[in-house]
C-alpha cells in the first residue's frame, strides 16, 4: 500500500483525496465537473477524467453501472485511511458526552453499555463493547427458601450489582441452614473474588476450622460454584445503537443492511474479531472485506483496546458501520473513549 501511494504524482493524490473526501460526505460517486470546480485541482475535466481512469487502473477507484462518477474502492479507502487522512480531536460537546456516562455509580457493565450506547450515537454507527471477563468481588449472599429442595441464592457485589440464581439441592433444605450459610460467607468470605472464596472455603473444611455443618457447607459451596463458573461463560460483549444503521441511506442498500445485521447475532465472532485489536497501540480499522466476518455486508469496524490499573488490556471498545464512515472524525473518537473506559478501569 506504501508503493502505490509513492506512485501517484500530486495531481493524483488531489484529485484521489477530493474524490475520497467527497465520497465520504455524500455517499455519492464524484464526476470529474465536480472536482473540476474545487480550488485545489487546476485541471480540466478531461484531464480529471484521464487521472480518475488512471486511479481506476490502480484498483484505487471503481465506477458504478449508473454514474459517469468515481468512488474509492475498499482498497482506495484503505489507502486514504493508512497514507492520507487528517484526523481531528474530538470535540469539546463529544468528550463531555462520553464522560458524563463514566460518572454514574453502578456495575461495571452498565457504565460500559451507556459509555457504548453514547459513542453509538455520537458516531451514527453500532456501538461495541467486550466486557472484561472478571468475576464479581462478594459483599454478601443470601439464600430463600423456594421449597424443600429448591434454594435462590441471591449474590452481592461489592460494585453493587445484584444477581439470582437458582440451586437444586439433593437433600431437604431449613431456614436455619440459609441462614447459617448467609452469615458464614458475608462475615468470612466477603471481599473476595467467587473463586477466592471458594477457595478459601475448600481450605477451611480440609483443615477442619469450618463453622457450618455439612448441609450448610454444601450449600455454600455449590452457591460459589455455580456463580464462578457463570462469571466465565457469560457474554462478553455488549452491542449498542444497531438502529443506526437503518439510516435514510440504506434504505437504497437494504440487502446490506440486513446481512450486516445477521453478522451482528453472531455474539462470539465479533468478540474475535474484536480480539485482534487488543494488541494495537491505538484505534484499528478493518475496511469491508479485510475481516472475514464483515464481507458479505461490505462494513467497517474502527476498535480500540482499553486496559486496568496495571497497564494490562482487558476489553475493546469500537463501532460498526458502513465503509462510507467519517474516518478522521471516528476513529480519534474511539481513541478518546478506549482512554476514558481505562481511566475508568483503574
Amino acid at each position: 500500500m506504501t508503493s502505490q501511494f509513492t506512485e501517484l504524482n500530486d495531481r493524483a493524490r488531489d484529485v484521489f483525496r477530493i474524490v475520497v473526501e467527497s465520497y465520504l460526505d455524500t455517499g455519492m460517486p464524484v464526476g470529474s465537473r465536480t472536482i473540476s470546480k474545487s480550488s485545489i485541482v487546476n485541471l480540466s475535466p478531461a484531464s480529471i477524467r484521464n487521472v480518475m481512469q488512471d486511479l481506476e487502473e490502480l484498483g484505487l477507484l471503481a465506477a458504478p453501472h449508473t454514474s459517469a462518477g468515481r468512488m474509492p474502492t475498499e482498497q482506495g479507502l484503505r489507502l486514504f485511511v493508512d497514507g492520507m487522512m487528517q484526523v481531528a480531536e474530538p470535540s469539546f460537546e463529544e468528550r463531555a458526552a462520553i464522560e458524563k456516562q463514566l460518572d454514574n455509580a453502578g456495575p461495571i457493565e452498565a457504565a460500559l453499555a451507556a459509555t457504548t450506547q453514547a459513542l453509538s450515537g455520537l458516531s451514527a454507527c453500532a456501538g461495541i463493547v467486550m466486557v472484561p471477563r472478571r468475576e464479581p468481588v462478594l459483599r454478601q449472599m443470601s439464600f430463600v427458601r423456594l421449597s424443600d429442595t429448591q434454594v435462590l441464592a441471591v449474590l452481592v457485589g461489592n460494585d453493587g450489582s445484584i444477581e439470582n440464581r437458582v440451586l437444586e439441592m439433593s437433600r431437604r433444605v431449613t431456614d436455619s441452614m440459609l441462614v447459617q450459610a448467609g452469615n458464614f460467607i458475608t462475615a468470612r468470605l466477603s471481599g473476595r473474588s467467587l473463586s477466592q472464596a471458594l477457595q478459601a472455603l475448600e481450605a477451611e473444611i480440609n483443615n477442619e476450622r469450618d463453622a457450618l455443618d455439612q448441609a450448610s457447607s454444601d450449600l455454600v459451596r455449590r452457591g460459589l460454584a455455580l456463580w464462578s463458573r457463570d462469571g466465565l461463560d457469560r457474554p462478553v460483549l455488549i452491542v449498542r445503537g444497531q438502529a443506526n444503521l437503518l439510516d435514510n441511506d440504506a434504505v437504497a442498500d437494504l440487502e446490506r443492511v440486513r446481512r450486516l445485521l445477521d453478522e451482528l447475532e453472531a455474539m462470539q465472532d465479533i468478540a474475535h474479531l474484536l480480539d485482534s485489536a487488543r494488541e494495537a497501540a491505538s484505534a484499528r480499522i478493518f475496511i469491508g472485506a479485510e475481516n472475514k466476518l464483515f464481507s458479505l455486508s461490505g462494513s467497517s469496524v474502527i476498535a480500540a483496546p482499553y486496559r486496568d490499573g496495571e497497564g494490562r488490556v482487558v476489553g475493546v471498545v469500537g463501532v460498526i458501520g458502513p465503509t462510507r464512515l467519517n474516518y478522521a472524525r471516528i476513529v480519534p473518537m474511539v481513541d478518546f473513549t478506549a482512554q476514558s473506559l481505562t481511566r475508568l478501569m483503574k
